[in-house]
């Protein structure tokens, strides 16, 4: 939520946003060069001040500066940039911190590659240049490259700069992403959302100079790697809930074939159903996980959050209720049936005392398809109930 004229009626090719929070020690030094760049290239544009409540005078430099302001009322990196986004007058807008870190005067390459038609224009300071001083051991041989290499790896995605705060996209193009992380993890999920859409990306390499302030920055590394990362891994149910859940799935089967007919032993350790219990938990737990894959892909789809899943719609398609259903029944029936067995072991032996080894290697075996069927049962009218299409009025 914003205050402000709006004026994205207007017809200016460029604006120049600037996120703002108590930055009167740089903001004057940023807007003049955003200034000049607009000038000495010829450009129709403006430059935004998106100011998320300062109290050092920033606001009034700006409007000296003849810079234009609105004030949002949300608090957070990432809501101070939709606000001004959405109060953009440009067609295209270049966004960066007023923390004089970046280069204003040097914005001609993202000018061009978006009227070449790219929706979003990443800087790279990685194949630009990190002055020093500019970047936090910390954050440039490790945090950075760490989280952009896990969104490449989640995401398949080719930016090798997640977060450089120096980025031009196409105002329309962002806006349709419905953008709403309001902190520091915004960066992520413009990057994220643009490549899921399909949006055409390219980079730009990016120079990174010491900021002008004296006071300390409001990145708090722990705090907002920890967000990045967090973001990703929800927005990635693949990796948080698919692949562990098929790892233990797939651990658990092979582990308890070798197990449910006799112990074994390896490296002088015999493994017994002590342990062909915890493969159970194994698949049990796993097989969990791998529902909340499905359940979360359904959700972000039908909410938009996810973009369409062509490989979701085949799942669908071919796992429909009444097949989860029947997969289900023949579960109970196997565990019905195994747990039988037991039971009648146990007659014979005039319900004595048994041996626990061979009716665990069993009973486990039974339970678990008991377990497993009713929750394939249970998941598949959860999954319909899910995917009812809503009425159109």
């Amino acid at each position: 939520m914003f205050k402000g004229k709006n004026s994205q009626n207007s017809n200016k090719e460029i604006t120049i946003l600037m996120p703002c929070l108590n930055e009167a020690e740089t903001l004057e030094k940023c807007i003049s060069k955003a200034q000049t760049f607009l000038k000495e290239n010829y450009l129709s544009g403006e430059v935004l001040i998106a100011d998320n409540g300062s109290n050092d005078g920033s606001p009034e430099i700006a409007h000296r500066m003849g810079a234009r302001v609105v004030s949002i009322l949300d608090k957070g990196y990432g809501a101070a940039l939709m606000g001004g986004i959405r109060a953009a007058a440009g067609k295209y807008v270049i966004m960066g911190d007023a923390d004089d870190s970046y280069d204003f005067l040097s914005l001609m390459p993202f000018v061009q590659n978006l009227r070449d038609g790219y929706d979003l224009v990443m800087g790279n300071r990685f194949i630009g240049e990190i002055k020093p001083g500019a970047m936090p051991p910390l954050h440039q041989y490790f945090g950075n490259p760490l989280l952009s290499g896990i969104g490449r790896i989640f995401f398949h995605t080719p930016i090798r700069d997640f977060h450089c705060g120096l980025r031009g996209f196409k105002k329309d193009s962002i806006e349709s992403l419905k953008l709403q992380m309001t902190g520091m993890e915004f960066a992520s999920e413009m990057v994220i959302k643009a490549h899921l859409n399909e949006f055409r990306i390219t980079e730009v390499p990016t120079i990174l100079s010491p900021d002008g302030r004296s006071r300390r920055s409001h990145l708090r590394s722990w705090r907002d790697g920890w967000r990045h990362l967090r973001f990703m891994l929800l927005y990635s149910p693949r990796w948080l809930f698919l692949i562990p859940g098929i790892t233990l799935v797939l651990i658990g089967i092979v582990c308890g074939l070798a197990l449910v007919s006799s112990p074994q032993r390896l490296f002088g350790v015999v493994f017994d159903v002590h342990t062909l219990l915890y493969c159970a938990f194994a698949i049990l737990i796993g097989f969990q996980s791998i529902l909340f894959a499905i359940f979360t892909k359904v959700y972000g789809k039908n909410n938009n959050l996810l973009p369409p899943d062509p490989g979701l719609d085949k799942l669908f398609r071919l796992f429909r209720l009444e097949r989860g259903i029947l997969i289900g029944v023949i579960l109970l029936i196997l565990g019905l049936t195994g747990s039988i067995g037991a039971f009648m072991r146990w007659e014979v032996l005039g319900f004595g005392q048994l041996n626990p080894r061979d009716m665990l290697r069993s009973i486990i075996p039974a339970g678990l398809a008991l377990v497993l069927g009713s929750q394939i049962i249970l998941a598949s009218f959860f999954l319909s109930v899910l995917n009812l299409e809503k009425r159109k009025p």
